[in-house]
C-alpha cells in the first residue's frame, strides 16, 4: 500500500464509533460520561478507577481517556478488563484494536477486529477498520473481501505505471472491473487470471491509491494503479534477453522466445538442444483467441531424439537396456478458458509420431511399450481453486485432467490417462514473502497399452515435472535412470525463506520432502517400494528474469545423495 495512505491512517486514530448511553441509575457511569463528554481526560480517569468490581462501562471509558492522552499500554490494560466482564461487547475488541493499531501492532489489531465482526457482523466501522489494515499489509484481496460487504472500494480511475505497449483495446479486455465503479473481490480476481494468461507480464501488481476527498461528508474514492514489468520482443531488454536466450547453454540448450509481437500479446517460444543424448527442437505460437484475453490458443511442434539407458529401471530378462533410440515428433494445438477467478479449463488434440530405432537390435517386443508408428492422443483438463482465504494467505486448488488415444498399428490399441492433484500455498506472514510454504499431492492412473513414451517419471529431470529430490532422472546423460511406471502417488512439501533480495538478485533456501511410488501392473517398469527424499534447495533469481535452482537430496532408504541443478524462468 502505497506510504501516503499509511500517513493518511497514522495522523489520528480512526474515528470511534458513538458511545453507548450506560445503564440508567449508575450515578457514576452516568458522571464519568459526562466528564468524557466535557474531554476532561484525567478526572475520568480518576472517578473510573481500575477495581475488578467495577462495572465494565467503567473500564470502557477509562480506556478511552488513556487512548486520548495516548497511554497505549494502559489503555489496552483497560478494555481488556472491561472485555473480560462483558466479552459480547464488541466495542472492547474494537477500542484494543485501535490501540494495537496505534502501536503498530496491525495483526493483533486486525485478530481483534475479526473478533468484533463475529459478535456484529454488520458493524461497517469495525469492517471498514480491518479492510484498511489488510490494504496497508499489501493483502488486497483480503481487504476487498471486506470492503464488498460494506459497498466499498469506489473506483475513481485505473492508471498504468509505467504504460503498457500491449494494444490498449486488449488490455482494457482484460480488465473485469471499470471505473466509476465498486471494485469488486471476484472481477479482481478474474483479472489477475486474465492478464496472466496473456503472458506477457512476468511481475505485476495493484495499488489502491486514495483520491483526495472533495466533500467532507462524501465516502473515500481510490484511483487503481497497475504496475507491472512487460515483456516485448526478446525480453524486457537487451541484456535480460541474452540471459534468457542462453540460460541453458551449460546443458547444450538455448531458448529463442518473442514476446508480445505486434503488441497483441502474441508470443512465439522455443528451444534448441543439441545434446548428443537427449536431442530436441520444440517451438510454440500462441495468442488471444479472436483478441479475447479471456481465451487463448496454441499451436506447438516438438521434436526429440534421445538415447535413453533403462539398464536401472527395466526389470526384464535379458541383455541391460542402456542404449535405446527413441525418436518422437508431436504436433497439435490447444485452447484455454478462464470461466472465472477460480476456475479455468482448456482442451488439446496432438498427432504424435515415434520409433524406437534399435529395437530389433536390442530384443524387444514391438508392444505395448515399444511400438513405431503414428498417434493421436486428445486431453482434457480442468483447474479449480477450492480454498482461498486472503486474510490467511491460504490458497488450495485442484486440477484434473484426462487424456485418451490410440497408435494406428495391429499391435497396440486404445489408452487412457487420468491425472488429478491437490496443491496448497501458504504465506506464514501477514505481509511479504520472507517465508512461503507449498505442498502438492498428485497421483495417476493409465488404462490400456500406453506407448514408453508416456509413461511417467518420478526424478529430476528437466524435461519432467514430477520430482523427487534425491533420484535423477539421468545417467551419464541418458535418461531413463529415474522410475518410471503407468501409475503413481506423489507428494511435495517445500518451505522457502528469502535470504536476499536486492533487485538484482534475490536468494532463497529452504527444506523439501518428497515422497511417492511409482507402480506398473506388467512388472516391466516401477519402484516396487515407497519412496522417501529429503534435502534442500537454494533458489537463486538473477534479473528478474532467470530463476536458477541447486538441490541437495537424500534418499532415506539408500542413504544416496544427489546434487542437481535447474535452470529457468
Amino acid at each position: 500500500m502505497p506510504l501516503h495512505l499509511a500517513l493518511l491512517l497514522l495522523l489520528g486514530p480512526p474515528a470511534m464509533p458513538e458511545t453507548r448511553s450506560p445503564r440508567p441509575g449508575d450515578d457514576v457511569v452516568t458522571a464519568v460520561k459526562k466528564l468524557y463528554e466535557e474531554n476532561r481526560w484525567n478526572e475520568v480517569i480518576a472517578l473510573a478507577a481500575d477495581s475488578p468490581q467495577a462495572p465494565a462501562e467503567l473500564d470502557y471509558y477509562r480506556g478511552m481517556a488513556l487512548a486520548r492522552l495516548q497511554r497505549w499500554k494502559e489503555a489496552r490494560q483497560a478494555f481488556a478488563a472491561g472485555q473480560s466482564k462483558r466479552p459480547l461487547d464488541e466495542r472492547f475488541p474494537q477500542e484494543l484494536a485501535g490501540v494495537a493499531f496505534k502501536e503498530r501492532k496491525f495483526s493483533e489489531a486486525e485478530s481483534h477486529l475479526r473478533r468484533a465482526l463475529r459478535l456484529d457482523p454488520k458493524d461497517a466501522y469495525a469492517t471498514d477498520f480491518l479492510a484498511t489494515l489488510y490494504a496497508l499489509d499489501s493483502n488486497l484481496e483480503a481487504a476487498l473481501r471486506e470492503w464488498n460487504r460494506i459497498g466499498k472500494p469506489s473506483i475513481g480511475e485505473i492508471r498504468f505505471n509505467p504504460q503498457p505497449l500491449v494494444n490498449p483495446v486488449l488490455l482494457d479486455r482484460a480488465f473485469a472491473f471499470s471505473p466509476a465503479s465498486v471494485l469488486r473481490l471476484d472481477e479482481y480476481r478474474t483479472t489477475r487470471s486474465q492478464l496472466a494468461l496473456l503472458d506477457i507480464f512476468p511481475r505485476f501488481q495493484f495499488e489502491l491509491v486514495p483520491r483526495p476527498v472533495q466533500n467532507e461528508g462524501k465516502s473515500q474514492t481510490f484511483d487503481v494503479v497497475f504496475r507491472s514489468t512487460e515483456r516485448n520482443g526478446w525480453g524486457l531488454n537487451r541484456t535480460k534477453g541474452l540471459i534468457s536466450l542462453l540460460r541453458g547453454t551449460p546443458y547444450q540448450t538455448v531458448y529463442p522466445e518473442f514476446y508480445n509481437l505486434r503488441h497483441k500479446a502474441v508470443n512465439l517460444t522455443s528451444l534448441v538442444r543439441w545434446d548428443a543424448q537427449k536431442r530436441r527442437l520444440s517451438a510454440s505460437l500462441a495468442a488471444p483467441l479472436g483478441g479475447n484475453p479471456q481465451r487463448r490458443y496454441e499451436f506447438h511442434l516438438d521434436g526429440r531424439n534421445e538415447i535413453w539407458d533403462l539398464s536401472q529401471t527395466f526389470h526384464s530378462p535379458g541383455l541391460p537396456l542402456d542404449n535405446l533410440s527413441v525418436g518422437t515428433v508431436r504436433a497439435g494445438a490447444d485452447i484455454q478458458e478462464i470461466i472465472s477467478g477460480r476456475f479455468t479449463w482448456r482442451s488439446a488434440v496432438d498427432l504424435t509420431y515415434r520409433k524406437f530405432r534399435n529395437r530389433d537390435v536390442a530384443g524387444l517386443p514391438a508392444g505395448p511399450f515399444f511400438s513405431n508408428g503414428v498417434g493421436i492422443e486428445y486431453q482434457a483438463g480442468l483447474n479449480y481453486k477450492l480454498l482461498d482465504l486472503p486474510e490467511r494467505r491460504l490458497t488450495a486448488e485442484t486440477n484434473v485432467s484426462g487424456q485418451l488415444g490410440r497408435l494406428f498399428v495391429r499391435s497396440a490399441g486404445p489408452f487412457a490417462k487420468l491425472e488429478g492433484s491437490l496443491g496448497i500455498h501458504w504465506f506464514p506472514q501477514p505481509r511479504g514473502d520472507d517465508y512461503e510454504m507449498t505442498c502438492q499431492f498428485r497421483a495417476a492412473k493409465t488404462i490400456g497399452p500406453v506407448p514408453f513414451d508416456e509413461l511417467f517419471i518420478l526424478g529430476l529431470e528437466r524435461d519432467n515435472d514430477l520430482w523427487l529430490g534425491a533420484h535423477i532422472g539421468t545417467r551419464h546423460g541418458r535418461k531413463g535412470s529415474a522410475p518410471l511406471g503407468r501409475d503413481y502417488l506423489l507428494s511435495n512439501w517445500e518451505l522457502d525463506k528469502r535470504l536476499y533480495d536486492g533487485g538484482l538478485l534475490e536468494l532463497k533456501l529452504g527444506p523439501f520432502l518428497d515422497d511417492g511410488e511409482i507402480y506398473d501392473n506388467s512388472g516391466t517398469f516401477g519402484s516396487h517400494q515407497w519412496l522417501w527424499d529429503s534435502g534442500g534447495r537454494l533458489k537463486i533469481r538473477i534479473l528478474g528474469s532467470v530463476a536458477v535452482t541447486v538441490s541437495y537430496g537424500k534418499d532415506v532408504r539408500t542413504g544416496r545423495n544427489a546434487f542437481y541443478c535447474l535452470v529457468g524462468r
